[in-house]
């Protein structure tokens, strides 16, 4: 059964009520119960939770996680936000999922040091695989990203065949946000299809 996971980003230690992710969530289970289990979309439920190491995100612990502890599968969707985007691009490298949504996705260490141990950033990127293994996937950028450069998100939609690339003027790294509505309406409408 589809579910929907959340992979946040980096920094955060209180997931289950920080930023967008909560709403997101419950948009896409259950305005009732989060963790409604007869949602049409989603009757797998969603995962929705601080991840362990949940400041410095690193690749090895959390993929790990995502694969032992969450099982992310092939009829999962999952959302990463920043680190959480890098993260399920390098799970998706070697495992199928039936969607994914990047929110300020990049590709480099951005000369972070702590971003450079972090692991995701020390070999290239199978760009390949990633479009292969993914039935879709959307990204959201904003221009006026504080953390992450234009540039670098939009290298990122290059990259990935078939990607629905949307830019949002004003948001910045969608810290701000309690709700997303754009990314709700988004998934909704490739799970529809």
């Amino acid at each position: 059964m589809s579910r929907i996971i959340l992979i946040p980003g980096n920094g955060n230690d209180n997931v289950e009520s920080s930023m967008w992710y909560p709403s997101v969530v419950r948009a896409l289970t259950d305005a009732k119960n989060p963790h409604n289990t007869t949602h049409p979309l989603f009757p797998g439920g969603n995962i929705l939770q601080t991840f362990p190491d949940p400041y410095d995100a690193h690749e090895d612990i959390w993929i790990r996680f995502m694969e032992d502890d969450i099982e992310i599968g092939e009829l999962d969707v999952v959302i990463g936000h920043s680190s959480g985007a890098a993260a399920i691009m390098r799970y998706v490298e070697t495992r199928k999922v039936k969607g994914v949504v990047l929110v300020s996705a990049y590709h480099s260490d951005l000369d972070d040091p702590s971003e450079r141990e972090s692991g995701y950033f020390n070999r290239p990127w199978d760009w390949d695989a990633i479009s292969r293994n993914v039935e879709w996937m959307t990204q959201f950028s904003s221009p006026s990203d504080q953390l992450v450069p234009i540039d670098e998100q939009r290298f990122v939609a290059s990259k990935i065949a078939g990607i629905d690339y949307i830019e949002l003027p004003n948001r910045g790294h969608f810290t701000r946000d309690r709700a997303f509505p754009e990314l709700v309406a988004n998934v909704m409408q490739k799970m529809s299809s």
